[in-house]
């Protein structure tokens, strides 16, 4: 019977450490989510991005700077907490019995990036109903955009959802611009995802349940960026609607009248219109013979979280 001595728990941690961090990073580098998503530092409980709404466009310099003030109506995100913590029985360190925790410990640093593209992925779905910077939910039919390039004058009210009949109510496909430095989706990180551990004998839980710790903390939380580079639709997606959408998303102006300049690039779909999505991306000619001119027009992002 080998004795949980120090040397044992240290190797214990090490290894559910490196387990844990390897398995994280190797899930975090072909995530979805990360296509979809800005992600920005936080050193506070929260940010604000009132900045979303008022940052200034280029324009000649004649006398003095002309300065923007931010957004009163400030967007902020709050941070949040996470954890998940696993228990590991102080017998299976004194019989030995460790090798099993290496494939739990990697377990869980692909639960900690499945998290995250469950909470994008849930954010996105939200769109409907969840505001964004200019108070209006971020998928919307009254996002204001004013005469002035100020952020005054009369206001315009633009949607960002194609629809083919006010009574749509299919599955929900995304048409996305991704190539920007801002993304239409924020993740905002207060901390990365990180491994503690308990395994002193004197702390109280191990002495009482006769276990040893190692949890998941992460905090930080996710948020919207700009609407004009997502349009939203319940509609059936076919060629028809795949135009309209495109064209909706790069008609759209800023404050003043003048274009955006925002052209799509994914089309983001669950699993049940990958079919549908690929009839209308991935065939070089149509049924009637005739070439697709929607051929490779974006990147098909198959997102199975969004079912």
């Amino acid at each position: 019977m080998a004795i949980n001595t120090n040397q044992t728990l240290n190797l214990l941690r090490t290894t559910v450490r490196g387990e844990f961090k390897n398995a994280f990073a190797s899930a975090n580098a072909n995530s979805v989510y990360k296509k979809l998503v800005t992600e920005i530092p936080s050193s506070t409980k929260s940010n604000t991005y009132g900045w979303l709404s008022k940052f200034p466009q280029l324009h000649k310099w004649v006398g003095d700077r002309v300065v923007k003030d931010m957004s009163e109506s400030s967007y902020q995100i709050m941070n949040e907490k996470y954890e998940a913590t696993l228990g590991v029985p102080r017998e299976d360190i004194e019989d030995d019995n460790l090798a099993q925790y290496s494939t739990i410990a990697r377990s869980m640093g692909e639960e900690a990036n499945d998290f995250l593209d469950r909470e994008v992925a849930k954010l996105i779905n939200q769109g409907f109903e969840n505001t964004c910077y200019d108070g209006q939910h971020f998928f919307d039919d009254e996002h204001p955009v004013y005469s002035n390039a100020d952020g005054t004058g009369e206001a315009t009210l633009v949607s960002n959802i194609y629809k083919k009949t006010e009574n749509d109510n299919g599955t929900p496909w995304f048409l996305l611009s991704l190539n920007k430095e801002l993304k239409p989706f924020i993740v905002q990180n207060r901390t990365g995802m990180e491994m503690d551990a308990i395994t002193e004998h004197q702390n109280e839980t191990v002495f009482m349940k006769d276990q040893y710790l190692y949890g998941i903390r992460y905090r930080g939380n996710r948020g919207y960026g700009l609407w004009q580079q997502a349009v939203a639709s319940k509609a059936e997606l076919n060629a028809e609607s795949f135009e309209a959408a495109l064209t909706q998303m790069m008609s759209f102006k800023r404050d003043g009248g003048d274009p955006m300049g925002i052209t799509p690039t994914a089309l983001l779909v669950p699993p049940s219109l990958r079919s549908a999505a690929k009839k209308v991306i991935d065939r070089l000619t149509l049924e009637n013979g005739e070439g697709n001119i929607n051929y490779k027009a974006v990147e098909i992002i198959v997102d199975p979280w969004l079912a």
